[in-house]
């Protein structure tokens, strides 16, 4: 075990966000600082959580209901906080998670419509109180988002399948919690160059980092 706790970094944000793009500008900054850094990503980081993350994804599953959708979410999760996160930050590693918890709000919550209490009790099961130390929520507009995605020639997954008014919903939960939580979230403009938006991910990290070394 490490006597200085590691810190977790989230990045969230819609379909065609550009959050892969950004984690791996992201890692080679904190490699480049020195950082002992894991990346991860949900649902996934774990055999577990990628088994999940194919059923949830797949677009066979037309007939999943918002209620089993979020139960398998939160159980990936919670065998990622266990098996990876936990570990990880317990023995002073920083970790970069593709998304976490707020995803649940935006996408069952916001998306799905269910309640955002069951959520939060769900969330406090799962995550057993751990929660990002820094979330980087990269906005876009749906119309944009939607537009990088179907370039990307690959076949629309379940939830890419879903309408505009869905991923409407899924944008203006996520800003919503960023506006609850500013001293977590840094909302970051993503239709912004790819070196724009890894020059405020990298400043918001920086900022993280100073605080954690003093």
């Amino acid at each position: 075990m490490s006597a200085v706790r590691g810190k977790l970094i989230t990045l969230e944000g819609g379909e065609g966000a550009g959050k892969s793009t950004l984690l791996q500008g992201l890692r080679a900054h904190l490699a480049q600082r020195g950082v002992d850094v894991l990346q991860t990503r949900e649902p996934g980081g774990t055999a577990l959580g990628e088994a999940v993350r194919a059923v949830v994804l797949d677009a066979r599953q037309q007939g999943m209901c918002a209620e089993s959708e979020a139960l398998l979410m939160f159980a990936a999760r919670a065998q990622l906080v266990r098996e990876v996160l936990e570990p990880a930050l317990a023995a002073g590693r920083w970790v970069l998670c593709d998304r976490y918890a707020d995803a649940s709000y935006a996408y069952q919550g916001g998306g799905r419509g269910m309640d955002m209490r069951a959520l939060a009790q769900l969330e406090a099961i799962a995550t057993e109180g751990l929660k990002p130390d820094l979330t980087l929520l990269l906005d876009l507009s749906v119309a944009h988002g939607r537009a990088r995605a179907s370039g990307r020639g690959e076949a629309a997954d379940r939830i890419e399948r879903e309408e505009d008014a869905f991923f409407e919903r899924v944008r203006a939960t996520y800003l919503a919690r960023a506006a609850a939580e500013p001293q977590r979230f840094r909302v970051l403009d993503a239709s912004l160059s790819a070196e724009e938006v890894l020059a405020a991910a990298i400043a918001a990290f920086d900022h993280l980092h100073a605080a954690a070394s003093a």
